[in-house]
Order: C-alpha cells, then sequence, then structure tokens
C-alpha cells in the first residue's frame, strides 16, 4: 500500500511532476464513466466549466440523496453530506455569509503582516540550516500549519496527527475504507470539542468567531459548524503545502526550463526573489499552470443535474453526473495564450483552480498570499537555489487526492 509517507514501489514507473501531465483537450461535453462505473459528462472548455460551477441546477447535494449513483469508491472527507462544500441554494449561503467575512480580500490583507512574519522566520531558518537542506520540512510544510494555527488559535496542536488525520481524509488509495472513517471519527471529534470549548470561552480566534455567528443566526446546525471547522483546517493547510512545493519543483526544474525556450531559470527566479509585483504575478500562473492533484478518482469536480440543461451546446438530463475539468479549463487556447508560459504576464481571465459560483473556495486568497510571500521570501534569500535531487528521483505523496514532494531536496 502506498501512503503519502512511503515513496512509490521499486517497480512502479517514476511519476513526473504534476506540471508534466498531459491535459484533456478542451473541447465538446463528451461521455466518460468514473472509477465506480458511474456515467458522467466531462466538461473542458473554460466558457463550459464556469457555466456549470456557477449553474443553479447542477448541485453537490443532490450527490447524495438517495437515488443517486455511486461517485467514490472510498469515504474522503470532501463527501461529508454535512459539509458546507455539500449543501446548495439558501442553505449553503446561510452557511457560507457565517464564515465568508473572515475570508474576503480585504481582512485577508490585515494578516499579511504576520503571515510575511512567519515566512521570513522559517526561511531565515532554513537559509542558517546550510546547504543542501529539505525543503518540505522546513518550508513549505510548516508554514501552512503555522498559519491556521495562528488563525484558529490552535497552538500546541499535535501536527504529526494533524497530518495523520489530513492524509486518511484525502485518502483516495493509500488506507483502507475502515482506516479512513476511523481517522475521520477522531477528527471529527477533534472538531467537536473545539467548538465546544470556544463556545464556553471564546476568543479572537476563528474558531470563535464562526460559533458565535453560527450562534447568533441559528442557521447552522451543531454538525454543520463541527464539519466547517474541521475542513477549516485541513484546506487552510492542505492547499498552501501541496501549491509550494509543486510551485517550487516547477520553477526549479532545468528541464522544464529549457522546454519551455527559457533555459536560464535562475533569471526568473531571482526576478521573484527581487520584485514583490513579479512573485505576485507568478503565484496566480502557477496556480492557473500546476494542479494540486492528477485526477486519478474523478476527471474533475462533481455536480449533479437537479433539472435539464444545456451546457456547450449539448443537453444535460436530471440526474446526470457532471465533472467540471478545471485543469483542462485552465489551459484553454480560447482564452490563454497557448506556447511557452510567460510566468509573469497577468491574467486577462481569472483561472478556475478555486472553483467559480456559490462553491468558490473560501480560503483562496489566504493561499494566494502565503504562496506569493513564501516564493518571494525563499527567491530573496537564497537567490541560487536549485533542486539537489534529479525530478525524476523526488518522492512523492501518492494515494491521496492531492499530490506534491514528499522531500525535496535543494542546495545554493
Amino acid at each position: 500500500m502506498t501512503t503519502d509517507a512511503t515513496p512509490e514501489a521499486p517497480d512502479a514507473p517514476p511519476l513526473v511532476p504534476l506540471h508534466c501531465l498531459l491535459r484533456a483537450e478542451a473541447g465538446p461535453p463528451r461521455q466518460a464513466a468514473l472509477p465506480t462505473g458511474t456515467p458522467v459528462w466531462v466538461l473542458t472548455r473554460h466558457a463550459d466549466v464556469r457555466q456549470a460551477l456557477a449553474h443553479p441546477d447542477l448541485g453537490r447535494a443532490s450527490l447524495y440523496a438517495p437515488d443517486a449513483p455511486p461517485t467514490v469508491l472510498t469515504p474522503n472527507i470532501l463527501d461529508d453530506p454535512s459539509s458546507i462544500l455539500n449543501s446548495d441554494g439558501p442553505e449553503h449561503q446561510a452557511i457560507r455569509r457565517t464564515v465568508q467575512r473572515a475570508f474576503t480580500p480585504r481582512a485577508i490583507e490585515r494578516w499579511r503582516p504576520w503571515v510575511d512574519g512567519v515566512v521570513r522566520e522559517l526561511v531565515d531558518e532554513l537559509a542558517a540550516s546550510g546547504s543542501p537542506a529539505e525543503v518540505v520540512g522546513a518550508l513549505t510544510k510548516p508554514l501552512p500549519v503555522r498559519v491556521i494555527s495562528r488563525l484558529m488559535e490552535l497552538e500546541g496542536l499535535d501536527t504529526e496527527r494533524l497530518g495523520y488525520w489530513s492524509d486518511h481524509a484525502l485518502s483516495t488509495t493509500a488506507y483502507s475504507a475502515e482506516e479512513i472513517r476511523t481517522a475521520i471519527a477522531e477528527f471529527g471529534a477533534f472538531g467537536y470539542r473545539l467548538v465546544q470549548e470556544r463556545r464556553k470561552n471564546p476568543g479572537e480566534d476563528l474558531v470563535s468567531s464562526l460559533v458565535l455567528a453560527a450562534d447568533r443566526t441559528g442557521g447552522m446546525t451543531e454538525e454543520q459548524i463541527t464539519s466547517l471547522t474541521i475542513g477549516l483546517v485541513i484546506a487552510g493547510h492542505e492547499t498552501t503545502m501541496t501549491s509550494f512545493g509543486n510551485a517550487l519543483v516547477y520553477l526549479l526544474d532545468p528541464e522544464r526550463a529549457a522546454q519551455a525556450g527559457q533555459p536560464e531559470s535562475a533569471g526568473a527566479w531571482q526576478r521573484i526573489g527581487a520584485d514583490p509585483a513579479a512573485a505576485a504575478a507568478a503565484t496566480e500562473q502557477i496556480l492557473r499552470t500546476v494542479p494540486l492533484g492528477d485526477r486519478t478518482t474523478a476527471p474533475g469536480q462533481l455536480r449533479r443535474a437537479t433539472a435539464d440543461l444545456e451546457i456547450g451546446g449539448v443537453t444535460i438530463p436530471a440526474g446526470a453526473i457532471v465533472a467540471a475539468d478545471t485543469t483542462a479549463a485552465n489551459a484553454d487556447p480560447q482564452v490563454y495564450p497557448p506556447g511557452p508560459l510567460d510566468l509573469f504576464a497577468p491574467l486577462g481571465t481569472p483561472s478556475l483552480t478555486f472553483g467559480a459560483g456559490p462553491h468558490h473556495c473560501l480560503g483562496a486568497w489566504l493561499a494566494r498570499m502565503e504562496l506569493e510571500l513564501g516564493l518571494h521570501h525563499l527567491a530573496r534569500a537564497l537567490p541560487e537555489l536549485r533542486l539537489a535531487t534529479p525530478v525524476d528521483r523526488i518522492e512523492w505523496r501518492t494515494g491521496l487526492l492531492t499530490r506534491s514532494p514528499l522531500r525535496l531536496e535543494v542546495a545554493w
């Protein structure tokens, strides 16, 4: 069995970085099948994907209706019916209003100074440790954990246990269904105790704000509050850790740079360190270009039609499953210029990495900020940074919904 802590078996073909994966070509809606055998309509064009993610007749809650066909082989935390992710319409809007004020761009910007401080501290520690170094354990993993721990006042949290819960909650093939259910139950018990404690002794943290807002509006059940709390804990560190590690592989991969007609990749890296605006632009392009996972469990974000509708000139019947392939949509040549990537070009059209419509990721701005500051300060402090391990020998976290380096040796 392969887990996040276990590299691929010696006889398994080496995994390629996610930016090297072949993407589905953007085209009309097509029919395929999920690993469960359930038929699915796959959308790949940017316009079609965006329409589907915002369409009121394509929802998540109906994926869990009694008559819904199976869509996953093993459970994971994203398939919790009580989760905000799996509610629609007025119920979803009520839950989202409870927490979204904490995640507006203006609110996130107020956190920039201390996030910046956390990044600088970790980068300085990495630089002081000397070359070579392992950057996942030193930077990409602890950064988002420290940030979400500060936001939710979880100082003292057992980070190893958090990693255990997160890996199981996002597992696809790494663990058995029984192991996943047990870990998610433990994580849920932790979240429930946390909610109860903050209700009794509220502070200035995100959990206290969430609990007080939910109690004031009365629109959320205890199960929903708990589900949202543990969901924020996972989302608050998983996306940034994954994106940061994959971004470093992308930026420091000499073969990728040569194939893209950019043999001097060091120049781009040094520009990211010299100019915060360049780091911000590169962050947007990397988030668009490098997916979080390799689509081994589903060809996109799943929705189910609650009425007949038309997308891309095709009629999707009520009850059908739809997969919105954001990875393909983010490379649609009708929207984004084909050919070598201009890492510092502004996006004329927002990417769909964090979704669109009512389920657009609440933590998108925080993830952007952490990645932007992480890349900028690392490149500023270590302008000669390079991979110390060949790309084809990188150890990957596998068997999960996301994929990123398990270890990443660097030198300078």
